[in-house]
């Protein structure tokens, strides 16, 4: 169903998810800003969750390839992070903190859950911004660019939180190559396996990602 009854009035679905995902950030944002307690940002797996699940219930006409893509993408994303944790061949020399959960050989499965979260948002972006005239290969291209980006934008504040530490004093510029690869190789994945599905919720929620880490960016 498109639409969900609240108090009697319809409202749709992807609407809603919007308005449940901005204040969601906002909340996010105002928490960190003015530290409302120290353990406040551990609620981010849960902020994880959520907004994956979101932008997934609100995929139209799931299938067994979209569903296999999915599984894959999360497995692709903490492996490769596992193998840069345990060998920092990948991205560089670095370690994960507390904030994102419990862990699997020094990684936490939810960067597994990110990764899914922004290879998805990224690519159904692209898919509203370019038609499917528009090689997969290009699409992907511009996908994995976006996420590059947004992840300049991450690293310094989840350097401030605690997510995770760099052994370098800044960096590395394999970092963000290792992430231009990985991610290129999923967004193709997901326009080979997926193709030019839209979701608005998708959308919103990439954009809320780069909104919540400018901010954030600004005032630490």
């Amino acid at each position: 169903m498109n639409t969900i009854s609240i108090f009697g009035k319809e409202v749709k679905r992807e609407f809603l998810f919007i308005i449940i995902l901005t204040i969601l950030y906002a909340v996010g944002v105002l928490g960190l800003l003015w530290n409302i307690h120290p353990q406040f940002i551990y609620l981010t797996p849960l902020n994880l969750l959520v907004s994956v699940g979101l932008i997934l219930i609100n995929h139209a006409k799931w299938t067994r390839p979209h569903i296999i893509f999915c599984v894959l993408c999360f497995l692709s994303g903490f492996f490769s992070e596992v193998a840069g944790v345990q060998t920092g061949i990948i991205f560089g020399e670095y370690a994960y903190g507390k904030v994102l959960g419990f862990k699997i050989w020094d990684t936490p499965p939810m960067i597994g859950i990110n990764w899914l979260m922004l290879v998805y948002a990224s690519s159904v972006s692209v898919n509203h911004v370019l038609n499917d005239k528009v090689p997969v290969i290009a699409k992907a291209l511009v996908a994995a660019a976006g996420m590059v980006i947004l992840d300049v934008l991450i690293e310094p504040v989840a350097i401030v939180y605690g997510f995770w530490e760099w052994e370098a004093e800044h960096i590395p510029l394999q970092n963000y190559l290792a992430w231009f690869l990985i991610a290129f190789a999923l967004c193709w994945g997901f326009q080979k396996m997926i193709g030019n599905k839209k979701n608005k919720v998708a959308v919103a929620l990439f954009i809320l990602q780069f909104v919540f880490f400018i901010i954030l960016g600004m005032n630490n």
